[in-house]
Protein backbone atom coordinates (compact mmCIF):
# COMPACT_ATOMS: atom_id res chain seq x y z
CA UNK A 1 0.00 0.00 0.00
CA UNK A 2 1.08 3.36 -0.13
CA UNK A 3 1.70 5.94 2.06
CA UNK A 4 -0.99 8.41 1.80
CA UNK A 5 0.41 10.58 4.50
CA UNK A 6 3.73 10.94 2.82
CA UNK A 7 1.88 11.44 -1.03
CA UNK A 8 -0.25 14.36 1.08
CA UNK A 9 3.13 15.75 1.95
CA UNK A 10 4.79 15.13 -1.86
CA UNK A 11 1.33 16.67 -3.48
CA UNK A 12 1.40 20.08 -0.81
CA UNK A 13 4.52 20.93 -1.53
CA UNK A 14 4.28 20.83 -5.24
CA UNK A 15 0.95 23.13 -4.44
CA UNK A 16 2.36 25.65 -1.79
CA UNK A 17 6.24 25.45 -3.77
CA UNK A 18 8.16 24.67 -0.63
CA UNK A 19 8.57 22.26 2.35
CA UNK A 20 8.29 25.60 4.72
CA UNK A 21 5.13 26.48 3.11
CA UNK A 22 3.55 23.20 3.10
CA UNK A 23 4.67 22.30 6.56
CA UNK A 24 2.34 25.18 7.56
CA UNK A 25 -0.19 24.08 5.66
CA UNK A 26 -0.11 20.55 7.11
CA UNK A 27 -0.19 21.83 10.76
CA UNK A 28 3.76 20.07 10.88
CA UNK A 29 7.39 20.26 10.74
CA UNK A 30 9.24 21.20 7.75
CA UNK A 31 11.88 18.24 8.80
CA UNK A 32 8.47 15.96 8.86
CA UNK A 33 7.47 17.00 5.35
CA UNK A 34 10.92 16.52 4.08
CA UNK A 35 11.31 13.21 5.66
CA UNK A 36 8.12 11.77 3.91
CA UNK A 37 9.05 12.66 0.75
CA UNK A 38 12.28 11.40 1.43
CA UNK A 39 10.79 7.98 2.45
CA UNK A 40 8.88 7.87 -0.72
CA UNK A 41 11.32 8.63 -3.26
CA UNK A 42 13.17 5.89 -1.68
CA UNK A 43 10.00 3.46 -1.79
CA UNK A 44 9.73 4.72 -5.61
CA UNK A 45 13.48 4.82 -6.33
CA UNK A 46 13.63 8.14 -7.66
CA UNK A 47 13.84 11.67 -7.40
CA UNK A 48 9.77 13.47 -7.02
CA UNK A 49 10.75 16.88 -6.44
CA UNK A 50 13.25 18.99 -8.27
CA UNK A 51 13.93 21.29 -4.90
CA UNK A 52 13.94 24.88 -5.62
CA UNK A 53 12.22 28.35 -5.87
CA UNK A 54 9.65 26.90 -6.16
CA UNK A 55 9.98 23.30 -5.71
CA UNK A 56 8.58 21.43 -8.64
CA UNK A 57 7.45 18.16 -9.17
CA UNK A 58 9.50 15.36 -11.68
CA UNK A 59 7.17 13.38 -14.40
CA UNK A 60 7.07 10.53 -11.38
CA UNK A 61 5.52 12.91 -9.23
CA UNK A 62 3.19 14.84 -11.06
CA UNK A 63 1.39 11.38 -11.83
CA UNK A 64 1.62 10.44 -7.65
CA UNK A 65 0.33 14.21 -7.31
CA UNK A 66 -2.43 13.53 -9.97
CA UNK A 67 -3.30 10.08 -8.31
CA UNK A 68 -3.53 11.76 -4.57
CA UNK A 69 -5.82 14.38 -6.40
CA UNK A 70 -8.14 11.53 -7.35
CA UNK A 71 -8.31 9.65 -4.09
CA UNK A 72 -9.03 13.01 -2.21
CA UNK A 73 -11.81 13.53 -4.77
CA UNK A 74 -13.31 10.18 -4.41
CA UNK A 75 -13.24 10.32 -0.15
CA UNK A 76 -15.23 13.53 -1.09
CA UNK A 77 -18.09 11.52 -2.44
CA UNK A 78 -17.84 8.92 -0.47
CA UNK A 79 -18.47 11.57 2.61
CA UNK A 80 -21.43 12.77 0.56
CA UNK A 81 -22.83 8.89 0.27
CA UNK A 82 -21.75 7.64 3.70
CA UNK A 83 -22.27 10.81 6.15
CA UNK A 84 -21.19 8.61 8.74
CA UNK A 85 -17.77 9.23 8.36
CA UNK A 86 -17.97 12.96 9.10
CA UNK A 87 -17.10 15.82 6.46
CA UNK A 88 -13.53 15.11 7.65
CA UNK A 89 -11.24 17.53 9.11
CA UNK A 90 -10.39 21.40 7.39
CA UNK A 91 -7.31 20.45 6.13
CA UNK A 92 -8.53 17.86 4.54
CA UNK A 93 -10.87 19.69 1.96
CA UNK A 94 -10.22 18.13 -1.58
CA UNK A 95 -8.06 20.69 -3.78
CA UNK A 96 -9.36 20.86 -7.69
CA UNK A 97 -6.67 22.12 -10.08
CA UNK A 98 -7.87 23.79 -13.23
CA UNK A 99 -5.97 26.16 -16.38
CA UNK A 100 -8.11 28.67 -17.20
CA UNK A 101 -7.46 31.89 -19.59
CA UNK A 102 -7.02 35.15 -18.12
CA UNK A 103 -9.64 36.98 -20.21
CA UNK A 104 -12.54 34.32 -19.00
CA UNK A 105 -10.63 34.35 -15.65
CA UNK A 106 -11.55 38.19 -15.82
CA UNK A 107 -14.82 37.82 -16.78
CA UNK A 108 -17.37 34.90 -16.48
CA UNK A 109 -15.18 32.11 -14.77
CA UNK A 110 -15.27 33.44 -11.73
CA UNK A 111 -19.08 32.61 -11.49
CA UNK A 112 -18.25 28.89 -12.01
CA UNK A 113 -15.45 28.42 -9.28
CA UNK A 114 -17.96 30.22 -6.65
CA UNK A 115 -21.10 28.18 -7.16
CA UNK A 116 -18.50 25.17 -7.28
CA UNK A 117 -17.03 26.01 -4.20
CA UNK A 118 -20.28 27.12 -2.72
CA UNK A 119 -22.13 23.74 -3.57
CA UNK A 120 -19.37 21.28 -3.12
CA UNK A 121 -17.17 22.78 -0.38
CA UNK A 122 -14.20 22.17 -2.77
CA UNK A 123 -11.00 24.18 -3.21
CA UNK A 124 -9.76 25.31 -6.54
CA UNK A 125 -6.13 25.96 -7.38
CA UNK A 126 -6.50 27.82 -10.99
CA UNK A 127 -3.25 28.23 -13.04
CA UNK A 128 -3.65 30.88 -15.81
CA UNK A 129 -2.43 30.45 -18.70
CA UNK A 130 -3.10 31.69 -22.77
CA UNK A 131 -5.60 30.28 -24.28
CA UNK A 132 -3.66 28.55 -26.64
CA UNK A 133 -1.60 26.75 -24.30
CA UNK A 134 -4.05 25.61 -21.06
CA UNK A 135 -4.08 22.49 -23.06
CA UNK A 136 -0.45 21.77 -22.32
CA UNK A 137 -1.08 21.80 -18.48
CA UNK A 138 -3.99 19.39 -18.91
CA UNK A 139 -1.59 17.29 -21.47
CA UNK A 140 1.38 17.58 -18.81
CA UNK A 141 -0.73 16.37 -15.83
CA UNK A 142 -0.07 19.41 -14.02
CA UNK A 143 -4.26 20.12 -13.71
CA UNK A 144 -7.12 18.25 -14.26
CA UNK A 145 -9.19 20.34 -16.47
CA UNK A 146 -8.47 23.15 -18.50
CA UNK A 147 -10.76 26.12 -20.53
CA UNK A 148 -8.73 26.13 -23.70
CA UNK A 149 -8.87 26.91 -27.41
CA UNK A 150 -8.36 23.76 -28.48
CA UNK A 151 -11.25 21.73 -29.70
CA UNK A 152 -9.29 18.19 -30.21
CA UNK A 153 -9.54 16.32 -27.04
CA UNK A 154 -6.14 15.79 -25.20
CA UNK A 155 -5.32 12.23 -25.35
CA UNK A 156 -7.46 10.63 -21.80
CA UNK A 157 -9.73 13.85 -21.75
CA UNK A 158 -13.39 14.65 -22.79
CA UNK A 159 -13.57 18.51 -25.08
CA UNK A 160 -16.89 20.04 -24.52
CA UNK A 161 -18.05 23.55 -26.81
CA UNK A 162 -18.46 26.49 -24.60
CA UNK A 163 -18.82 29.12 -26.53
CA UNK A 164 -17.13 32.20 -28.54
CA UNK A 165 -15.49 35.41 -27.09
CA UNK A 166 -15.50 37.64 -29.39
CA UNK A 167 -12.59 40.07 -29.18
CA UNK A 168 -12.61 43.49 -30.32
CA UNK A 169 -9.46 45.72 -31.53
CA UNK A 170 -9.75 49.17 -29.53
CA UNK A 171 -8.78 52.19 -28.27
CA UNK A 172 -8.84 55.80 -27.26
CA UNK A 173 -10.62 57.89 -29.62
CA UNK A 174 -7.46 60.36 -29.03
CA UNK A 175 -5.02 57.32 -29.77
CA UNK A 176 -6.78 56.79 -32.96
CA UNK A 177 -6.89 60.11 -34.09
CA UNK A 178 -3.35 60.28 -33.61
CA UNK A 179 -2.05 56.86 -35.09
CA UNK A 180 -4.49 56.31 -37.19
CA UNK A 181 -5.97 59.92 -38.81
CA UNK A 182 -5.04 58.53 -42.22
CA UNK A 183 -6.75 54.61 -41.77
CA UNK A 184 -5.64 51.36 -40.18
CA UNK A 185 -3.13 49.45 -42.36
CA UNK A 186 0.32 47.93 -42.17
CA UNK A 187 2.35 51.15 -42.26
CA UNK A 188 -0.13 52.69 -39.36
CA UNK A 189 -0.08 49.75 -37.80
CA UNK A 190 3.92 48.89 -37.83
CA UNK A 191 3.94 52.61 -35.63
CA UNK A 192 1.33 52.58 -33.22
CA UNK A 193 2.05 51.20 -29.75
CA UNK A 194 -0.09 48.36 -29.37
CA UNK A 195 -0.89 46.43 -25.94
CA UNK A 196 0.33 42.66 -25.47
CA UNK A 197 -1.01 40.75 -22.47
CA UNK A 198 2.69 38.31 -22.41
CA UNK A 199 4.78 36.41 -24.86
CA UNK A 200 2.37 33.92 -25.66
CA UNK A 201 -0.40 36.27 -26.52
CA UNK A 202 -0.93 36.37 -30.47
CA UNK A 203 -4.43 37.78 -30.33
CA UNK A 204 -2.74 41.08 -31.56
CA UNK A 205 -1.01 39.29 -34.28
CA UNK A 206 -4.00 37.15 -35.43
CA UNK A 207 -5.73 40.30 -35.84
CA UNK A 208 -3.21 42.05 -38.01
CA UNK A 209 -2.53 39.29 -40.12
CA UNK A 210 -6.62 39.22 -40.94
CA UNK A 211 -6.15 42.98 -41.78
CA UNK A 212 -3.26 43.55 -43.39
CA UNK A 213 -3.10 39.94 -45.27
CA UNK A 214 0.79 39.84 -44.01
CA UNK A 215 2.78 39.65 -40.91
CA UNK A 216 3.41 43.29 -39.68
CA UNK A 217 5.96 43.95 -36.58
CA UNK A 218 3.89 46.48 -34.08
CA UNK A 219 5.40 48.01 -31.72
CA UNK A 220 4.48 46.46 -28.15
CA UNK A 221 3.45 47.58 -24.31
CA UNK A 222 3.51 44.24 -22.02
CA UNK A 223 1.09 44.30 -19.64
CA UNK A 224 -0.26 41.25 -17.68
CA UNK A 225 -3.17 42.23 -16.41
CA UNK A 226 -6.45 42.09 -17.96
CA UNK A 227 -8.04 45.02 -16.02
CA UNK A 228 -5.35 47.10 -16.51
CA UNK A 229 -5.07 46.06 -20.16
CA UNK A 230 -8.67 48.22 -20.70
CA UNK A 231 -7.53 50.90 -18.68
CA UNK A 232 -4.14 51.45 -20.58
CA UNK A 233 -6.30 51.46 -23.36
CA UNK A 234 -9.11 54.19 -22.47
CA UNK A 235 -5.47 56.20 -21.13
CA UNK A 236 -4.35 56.24 -24.75
CA UNK A 237 -1.30 54.01 -24.15
CA UNK A 238 -2.01 51.77 -27.43
CA UNK A 239 -4.11 49.69 -28.75
CA UNK A 240 -5.04 46.27 -28.23
CA UNK A 241 -7.47 42.81 -28.20
CA UNK A 242 -10.12 43.57 -25.72
CA UNK A 243 -13.05 40.52 -24.80
CA UNK A 244 -16.15 42.37 -26.37
CA UNK A 245 -18.32 42.23 -22.88
CA UNK A 246 -15.22 43.42 -21.04
CA UNK A 247 -15.48 46.65 -23.16
CA UNK A 248 -18.93 47.00 -24.19
CA UNK A 249 -20.04 50.02 -21.83
CA UNK A 250 -16.65 51.79 -22.99
CA UNK A 251 -17.45 51.61 -26.76
CA UNK A 252 -20.72 52.69 -25.81
CA UNK A 253 -19.63 55.84 -24.11
CA UNK A 254 -17.40 56.42 -26.00
CA UNK A 255 -14.00 56.21 -24.26
CA UNK A 256 -12.82 53.19 -26.50
CA UNK A 257 -13.71 53.04 -30.74
CA UNK A 258 -12.93 50.23 -32.94
CA UNK A 259 -10.21 50.34 -35.11
CA UNK A 260 -11.81 48.43 -37.96
CA UNK A 261 -15.54 48.36 -37.49
CA UNK A 262 -17.01 44.76 -37.86
CA UNK A 263 -13.47 43.33 -37.72
CA UNK A 264 -13.99 41.29 -34.23
CA UNK A 265 -12.13 38.47 -33.77
CA UNK A 266 -14.02 35.35 -33.06
CA UNK A 267 -11.84 32.38 -30.52
CA UNK A 268 -14.13 29.51 -29.61
CA UNK A 269 -13.69 28.28 -26.02
CA UNK A 270 -13.66 24.18 -25.17
CA UNK A 271 -14.02 22.37 -21.70
CA UNK A 272 -11.56 20.01 -20.91
CA UNK A 273 -11.10 16.69 -18.75
CA UNK A 274 -10.43 13.71 -17.64
CA UNK A 275 -12.17 11.29 -19.18
CA UNK A 276 -12.19 8.87 -16.39
CA UNK A 277 -12.66 11.19 -13.13
CA UNK A 278 -14.56 11.41 -10.04
CA UNK A 279 -18.15 12.79 -10.08
CA UNK A 280 -16.89 16.07 -8.53
CA UNK A 281 -14.84 16.97 -11.48
CA UNK A 282 -17.82 16.28 -13.92
CA UNK A 283 -19.78 18.55 -11.36
CA UNK A 284 -17.29 21.85 -11.81
CA UNK A 285 -18.28 21.02 -15.49
CA UNK A 286 -21.53 21.56 -14.75
CA UNK A 287 -20.74 25.09 -12.99
CA UNK A 288 -18.47 25.70 -15.62
CA UNK A 289 -20.92 25.11 -18.55
CA UNK A 290 -23.56 27.38 -17.07
CA UNK A 291 -21.83 29.75 -16.17
CA UNK A 292 -20.22 30.31 -19.71
CA UNK A 293 -23.92 30.51 -21.14
CA UNK A 294 -25.44 33.09 -18.31
CA UNK A 295 -24.83 36.57 -17.29
CA UNK A 296 -23.88 39.47 -18.63
CA UNK A 297 -20.16 38.05 -19.49
CA UNK A 298 -21.75 34.92 -21.30
CA UNK A 299 -20.00 33.66 -23.92
CA UNK A 300 -21.61 33.66 -27.67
Amino acid sequence: MLDYAALNALATVVREGSFERAARALNVTPSAVSQRVKLLEERIGGALLVRGQPCVATEAGLQLCRHVERVGMLEHELRDALPVLGAGEAGERVTVRVAVNADSLATWFVGAAAAFSQQHGALLDLTVDDQDHTAERLRSGAVLAAVTALAQPVAGCNSEALGTMHYVAAASPAFVQSHFAKGVGARTLAQAPSLVFDRKDALQARWVRRICHREVETPRHWLPSPQAFVEAARAGMGWGMHPLSMVAQALGDGSLVELVPGSRLPVPLYWQQARAAPRLLARLGDCVRAASRTGPHALA
